[in-house]
């Protein structure tokens, strides 16, 4: 029912340097009723994501003018957009990977792939991003955020969060049971701005009075000289 529409509203940007990869996926996924643009390089693919909105952008790791890293973390800190990522990329090493998660991307896919393959996730991402019940909620342990209600619920209770100590919280928990440093933390928080010297600390100390303080299993974790976490750990501090 819905599948006619979703298809032939969603625009896609794929930024790729082989030409005829980008071109044969361009047409593949046109022929799959996405709106495909292509850029070359980093520079035409920041001048398209600035001029207009995408559902989801395609990105190879090695670029003429850098990587699809830079580009991928100029998106989520520098531009704070949402859009889902999906990387493209010939090195297949859990290294490689993990630089793309940290850099903000949600999926990756080894090339050479499967066409096939590439439209599935692509239309999961899609979904998944458009505000799927299953995607608004993310739940560590007994503690429960939802993102299209901007509710937070710790063992049954809803805790009010003001805005900020909220994106604080829903950055922690998206990246569990990883450590986030205080420069990303920062970064996800005021973008290029710098914010008063203890305002992190203060946010942290608040967050962790509403979320933590009256619970007896501790999630949000300090790691020395590291950054912050959100996990269940049976040495609570």
């Amino acid at each position: 029912m819905d599948s006619l529409h979703l298809m032939s509203h969603h625009f896609i940007l794929m930024v790729e340097d082989h030409f005829e990869l980008a071109a044969t996926v361009c047409e593949f996924l046109e022929a799959h009723g996405y709106v495909v643009d292509h850029a070359r390089n980093l520079d035409a693919a920041k001048n398209f994501l600035k001029s207009q909105p995408f559902h989801l952008l395609l990105l190879d790791v090695n670029l003429p003018d850098g990587t699809g890293y830079q580009l991928c973390d100029w998106v989520r800190n520098d531009q704070g957009l949402d859009l889902p990522v999906l990387m493209l990329t010939a090195r297949d090493t859990v290294e490689d990977k993990l630089q793309g998660f940290s850099a903000g991307a949600d999926d990756y896919l080894i090339k050479p792939f499967d066409f096939n393959e590439l439209v599935a996730r692509i239309r999961a991402l899609i979904k998944r991003a458009s505000g799927e019940v299953s995607n608004s909620q993310i739940k560590i342990h007994d503690l429960v955020l939802d993102t299209s209600t901007q509710r937070v619920i710790r063992n049954g209770l809803s805790i009010e969060l003001p805005p900020i100590q909220f994106k604080l919280l829903k950055t922690l928990m998206r990246q569990s049971p990883k450590v986030v440093t205080k420069q990303e933390l920062i970064m996800e928080l005021w973008g290029e701005e710098e914010p008063e010297s203890d305002a992190l600390r203060s946010h942290i100390y608040n967050l962790r009075k509403m979320i933590d303080k009256p619970f007896e299993q501790k999630l949000l974790h300090t790691v020395s000289g590291v950054g912050l976490k959100i996990a269940i750990e049976q040495s609570a501090s």
